[in-house]
């Protein structure tokens, strides 16, 4: 968060003729924090409440933050992690006695074996076999130039995951690696995909926007006979732009980014996941996920229940983060219309389907406060859930 937030926020609102007062009612942020941003006492207000300042001012939520972080790990997390990051960044000893020199054939079967534990959420399994995967991968590298593709790729879904795990300086690390091993410019694009997502996980809009634009606009299909795996490419990309955008305070945009990429799905005709490859699942529910998810951006509760409830999200794998991240934005949209036993129902939802993926989630965290803030005395039911997702005591 930038330290200029309350300067920048202040000289906005005067320059737009608004009091403090008619700010916070334009905005629905509370007058009290209104007057603690502009003394500069608080700098860590979350960029939901940024957006909505922003909205009220008519101006981008860049105008007001240089980017948003959410919080990384914990120290103990982190630890958990550390032979990954190791694997990640430790150089290559020649001297190391290995039993057995790794294989192109060893490796690219134990990489396909692994990929169903990035696609299902098995971190606990992923924190054993990631580390010598990788460090198998960059041995065979060295002596054998057919590996690199299958570097990138792992590479590839390292980056995913500790973005996933909000392990954001390992994820860049992992991601820049795999994109100069990309032998190819969709394979580079869906690499950028997920560094999109990155940088958007750590507040940094403008970056994420502009990176998304470029490349959309490189990989978009020039010809009709577009191959699967360009469409989707190229409609993912469009909805990291529209997810920069909204975000951003720029709903045109967002909706423009939006229309061509339900065009793209639409070309597809349903969810396609080409070449096997769970990360660029793309197609018409996808992107209605993505609308939905922008409008709980806007902070339009009323139509995120009403876009869901035509969604058909049980079509999905239950660990498909996708639908997972649209049900928070179920659950956030309940809460904020103070229906609080549909919100705890939707959590429960989450619970069974991906347990090692919502204690990562700070999104989960956040609506689950909101629901339990107001309540004197909590049931045994939340109590528990507060303690799957670390909510703070």
């Amino acid at each position: 968060m930038s330290a200029n937030l309350g300067q920048r926020l202040r000289d906005t609102r005067k320059r737009r003729g608004l009091s403090q007062r008619e700010l916070s009612k334009l905005s629905g942020v509370p007058l009290s924090l209104i007057r603690k941003l502009e003394r500069g006492e608080r700098n860590d207000t979350r960029l939901e409440t940024a957006r909505q300042l922003a909205h009220a001012l008519k101006v981008p939520t860049t105008r007001l933050i240089t980017e948003h972080a959410e919080t990384p790990v914990g120290p103990d997390t982190a630890n958990l992690w550390a032979p990954v990051h190791t694997a990640l960044t430790a150089p290559l000893n020649p001297t190391d006695d290995a039993p057995q020199a790794p294989t192109y054939n060893g490796v690219r079967d134990a990489l396909h074996a692994a990929t169903p534990l990035f696609s299902t959420d098995r971190f606990d399994a992923l924190r054993t076999v990631l580390p010598p995967l990788l460090r198998d991968t960059e041995t065979l590298t060295e002596t054998d130039p057919r590996a690199r593709p299958l570097r990138a790729r792992l590479l590839e879904l390292t980056g995913w995951l500790m973005t996933q795990t909000r392990q954001f300086d390992a994820a860049e690390l992992a991601l820049e690696r795999a994109l100069d091993d990309a032998t190819d410019h969709v394979q580079a694009a869906a690499t950028i995909n997920t560094q999109c997502w990155l940088l958007l996980r750590r507040g940094k809009l403008a970056q994420a926007r502009g990176l998304a634009m470029y490349w959309a606009d490189e990989v978009e299909p020039r010809t009709p006979r577009a191959t699967p795996s360009e469409l989707s490419t190229w409609g993912w990309l469009l909805l990291r732009l529209s997810a920069a955008a909204i975000r951003d305070n720029r709903p045109d945009e967002a909706q423009d980014a939006l229309r061509l990429a339900h065009s793209a799905a639409v070309t597809l005709g349903q969810e396609c996941t080409p070449e096997g490859d769970f990360l660029r699942t793309f197609g018409p529910v996808t992107v209605a996920l993505k609308r939905t998810e922008n409008a709980m951006v806007a902070g339009r509760s009323d139509k995120v229940l009403a876009l869901a409830s035509r969604i058909p999200a049980h079509s999905l794998k239950p660990t498909s983060n996708n639908r997972n991240r649209h049900l928070l934005d179920v659950a956030n949209a309940h809460t904020q219309l103070r229906q609080y036993a549909e919100a705890m129902d939707t959590f429960q939802k989450i619970r069974a389907g991906s347990p090692e993926w919502l204690p990562n989630q700070q999104y989960a965290r956040d609506v689950l406060g909101c629901v339990l803030s107001g309540r004197r005395t909590l049931t045994s039911e939340m109590r528990e859930l507060a303690e799957v997702v670390q909510l703070p005591a």
